[in-house]
């Protein structure tokens, strides 16, 4: 019976036969898993012929990526959708069934039967668009767009919105895309695919040129969003995206593990998923840096503090240089050499660059000079005069060669040295904060943090370019340090970038504050800032307590709306002293009686006791690593909550998680916010004010 919204939902009823309707879909579903299979047999049956061993190779790695994205996933459903299109659109073909109608059933991947017909289009197709973007307003040429409800892998029920008629929309949302926003979840997360909003379908398809910064609220989908974002550019910009590489940062390996099934359940397996420390990881990080050396370390001005401790040592020789050649003897001044240094600075050049062009700059010299007097010379003249001794001698001593780790180990332990780099960049406190207290013997001894590992990174750049790739994600980008963003930026130079967070959940020392400074140090100062204020997973109970706490942390952030409410989400219990433990397994007995993941979010100091105390109880649980969620109930340090959702959340002493950092409140408006059905607040400690 059709809804007040324009819509028909008829689920399929156990023990009744079939509605027609829906035995055709199921038909047709079974066939688009046959072409599937036959589709991937078909490229597991193509011979890898190349004229020789190393293209063979490629050829086979090629062939087995094209099979992977073929796969099929039992559990996920090929399509989701189906769109008819009205007669005479630019979709529709005259003389085809239908009086020249035209449908097509929309799903995560391209499907084709033997001849090449279409049988599932691709959800990045443009005639896909409409499925997200039509309205009784602008129905696109549509007639009827068509929703299907699954269980697992089978088709269970399917609603239909008419659009041209006499029925108008109401603004509700469909039922069976309200289910699917809702339905529990636990696990890795899943695509967003049959469930993209308007708002969310701008960002994921914008242009391969364009940077795009989104600002998004808990439980808006920005993760999502950036992941589709980069299958949508993978399928649009194929060549280009394959030749320059993408590449996903997120914040920890937890978080990685917990979206890794999300591209490849689209079909794209590819994809770098790295976190800020695999990508600048080159030196072994044993140390943690106090809070203020954070700060110092990951402050903008460090780049120029190693850039000026880089060329500190290229200086004009002392001495010209004396060059024999059979019985004849060039000689190049140290002045003409120290022109030609000061040329190749003038120029800008990466320092590596710079000291093997001046080696050239050299020979050139002398070859001009050989030729002048009526020597012949050629390539293999210059070539072999670079080579000489006597050059190789000169360059090194006027432009030493130079080592990224070297360099930044000098900075750190060199009172001296740090001091003339930093010279009017650093005050004398903020040198005695990141100077090591005793110098290492060599760079294996030393022991490095995340934030000396960066500036190793950068130092690397200084001497030689990093190769820029063709996009780059970077998640929970609010907790980035100014010379983390360079780091970053330096990934896509000549590229374009998705930059995804929220800054009231900033909670690194070094966070750069807002997102036009932290855009300037990727390097992309013109990208456009995109707003993603409603929560389509959390409820509206939820996120309105937790917003209570963003005039204190985010005055300028905006607080979420909500897709959906549920007056039963939010339940604050209190414990009488030394009760925490009996009231927490008691609320996990609780929580575990519902369907969907569970997850218990402490201070990070306070997970090993509630461990124990779990164990004693006898509830089954296991404590996040980085593997990411699996179990049914899982305890999370709060500084490995970012990212991730759960069904059911019950944080432990929110008091705790305030007095533990010095973004304490920061942390607790995280943890607040990774339930997408039920919130439990268990406390001993008063609550933070804001909270009362």
């Amino acid at each position: 019976m059709p809804s007040p919204s324009g819509t028909d939902a008829r689920p399929a009823e156990p023990g009744h036969p079939d509605d027609p309707v829906l035995a055709a879909e199921r038909d047709h579903l079974r066939e688009s898993r046959e072409y599937l299979r036959l589709m991937r047999e078909d490229v597991l049956a193509l011979p890898a012929l190349g004229g020789d061993r190393v293209s063979v190779e490629y050829l086979k790695a090629d062939l087995y990526r094209r099979a992977e994205a073929l796969r099929d996933i039992p559990d996920a459903p090929l399509f989701f959708g189906r769109l008819d299109y009205a007669a005479g659109s630019v979709w529709s073909e005259e003389g085809d069934s239908g009086a020249g109608a035209e449908r097509f059933h929309i799903g995560r991947r391209h499907v084709h039967d033997p001849e090449g017909r279409p049988i599932v289009i691709d959800w990045r197709a443009p005639v896909s668009r409409a499925f997200y973007r039509a309205s009784q307003a602008d129905p696109m040429d549509l007639t009827r767009r068509r929703r299907f409800g699954f269980s697992g892998g089978d088709l269970t029920a399917y609603e239909d919105e008419e659009f041209g008629g006499a029925a108008a929309a109401d603004g509700r949302p469909s039922a069976i895309m309200l289910a699917e926003i809702e339905r529990p979840r636990s696990g890795p997360m899943r695509d967003i695919v049959a469930t993209i909003q308007p708002d969310q379908d701008d960002i994921v398809r914008a242009g391969a040129d364009a940077t795009i910064c989104v600002q998004g609220a808990p439980g808006t989908g920005k993760t999502a969003v950036g992941l589709h974002r980069v299958a949508y550019l993978l399928y649009a910009h194929a060549s280009r995206m394959k030749r320059g590489g993408v590449l996903v940062v997120g914040p920890n390996r937890a978080f990685l593990a917990y979206i890794g099934n999300v591209l490849p359940a689209l079909g794209e397996v590819g994809v770098t998923q790295v976190t800020m420390s695999d990508l600048v990881g080159t030196v072994e990080v044993r140390a943690t840096d106090t809070e203020r050396a954070a700060r110092v370390k990951g402050d903008a001005r460090m780049a120029e503090v190693l850039r000026r401790g880089l060329w500190a040592g290229v200086a004009g020789p002392a001495e010209g240089l004396m060059l024999a050649r059979g019985s004849r003897r060039w000689r190049v001044p140290a002045s003409e050499i120290a022109g030609l240094i000061g040329g190749l600075r003038e120029r800008g050049v990466r320092y590596g660059a710079g000291r093997e062009m001046l080696g050239h700059r050299i020979a050139h010299v002398v070859l001009t000079r050989m030729e002048a007097s009526g020597e012949s010379c050629d390539d293999r003249t210059h070539e072999a005069v670079r080579r000489t001794r006597e050059v190789r001698a000169m360059v090194d001593a006027a432009w030493p060669a130079a080592d990224p780790v070297r360099l930044v180990l000098r900075l750190l332990s060199d009172p001296g040295f740090l001091a003339s780099a930093a010279e009017g960049l650093l005050d004398p406190a903020e040198q005695a904060e990141i100077r090591w207290q005793a110098a290492p013997r060599g760079p294996r001894s030393a022991r490095w943090s995340a934030a000396d590992a960066v500036l190793v990174d950068e130092a690397r750049d200084l001497i030689d370019r990093t190769p820029s790739l063709s996009h780059v994600v970077v998640d929970e980008a609010q907790d980035l340090s100014a010379m983390e963003c360079r780091a970053v930026g330096r990934r896509c130079a000549t590229g374009s970038a998705t930059v995804l967070g929220d800054l009231a959940q900033a909670t690194t020392p070094a966070a750069v504050a807002d997102w036009p400074a932290l855009l300037a140090h990727l390097g992309k100062p013109g990208a456009g800032l995109q707003l993603l204020d409603t929560g389509y997973r959390v409820p509206r109970q939820i996120l309105d307590y937790a917003s209570r706490l963003l005039p204190l942390i985010a005055p300028g952030v905006p607080a979420a709306r909500s897709f959906r409410q549920d007056p039963g989400s939010l339940t604050i219990t209190p414990a009488a002293p030394g009760a925490l433990p009996a009231a927490l397994a008691g609320a996990c007995a609780d929580a575990l009686g519902r369907p969907g993941s569970t997850a218990v979010i402490a201070a990070d100091q306070q997970v090993p006791g509630l461990g124990r105390a779990l164990g004693r109880a006898g509830v089954v649980h296991r404590v996040l690593g980085g593997d990411g969620p699996g179990a049914q109930l899982t305890l999370v340090p709060v500084s490995l909550a970012k990212g991730l959702e759960f069904d059911q959340v019950i944080v432990t002493e929110p008091a705790a998680i305030v007095a533990a950092h010095a973004r304490g409140l920061h942390q607790l408006y995280v943890a607040l916010t990774r339930a997408v059905s039920r919130l439990t607040v268990l406390h001993c400690q008063p609550l933070p004010a804001p909270l009362r």
